[in-house]
């Protein structure tokens, strides 16, 4: 599915839930979306999640974190909950490769709805989202990091936070579309996994 923000990953994840109790998430953005805030807002996403015990939070990722934040304790509260967070900044020091290899074997075969936020991607690509964040990946960097997840077994995909007024001649939709397509195949893909 596409959302324009984030707040669209929860109902989505209540529903696969059902179908798919063991379900773990793989959360690609430059932001957790697992404040310590009450209610329910794109901040709050992966928190609530967590306390409705919708994923497996034990083998969850929340991949790409990086910038400024709005409150502190931000990212020890996402490991509170039990999510497996890797920094933005560790991503790049790790490589792909590393990173994607912890990823495959936390995961195995689970069934895993995949998460990915535009924002994740460095602005001068995609320059339409709500709260761009810099020093992130370039689009090839983050289509290869798709690419690597092959041997999962997804079952959902939402790619959110792209925001028409922000964008630059299309640019941010062009390459969420390109996601898109990639997640329809790995979702093909997983069919023969597990």
């Amino acid at each position: 599915s596409l959302g324009g923000d984030g707040s669209v990953s929860l109902p989505q994840l209540r529903a696969v839930h059902r179908h798919y109790p063991e379900l773990v998430l793989l959360h690609i953005d430059a932001h957790t979306d697992a404040y310590d805030l009450p209610g329910y807002n794109t901040s709050t996403t992966f928190t609530r999640a967590a306390e409705e015990r919708l994923i497996d939070v034990s083998r969850s990722f929340h991949i790409g974190a990086r910038g400024t934040l709005a409150m502190p304790g931000i990212y020890e509260h996402t490991r509170g909950l039990g999510y497996r967070l890797v920094l933005g900044d560790e991503l790049r020091r790790r490589g792909v490769a590393d990173v994607l290899s912890d990823v495959r074997s936390a995961i195995g075969t689970s069934p895993v709805y995949l998460c990915f936020d535009m924002d994740f991607i460095d602005p001068a690509c995609a320059p339409g989202v709500a709260t761009p964040t810099w020093g992130g990946p370039d689009a090839a960097s983050a289509l290869d990091l798709l690419h690597g997840l092959a041997a999962l077994r997804f079952v959902a995909l939402d790619v959110n936070t792209v925001s028409p007024s922000h964008d630059v001649g299309g640019m941010t939709a062009c390459l969420a579309a390109q996601i898109v397509l990639v997640g329809l195949h790995l979702i093909a893909l997983g069919r023969n996994t597990g």
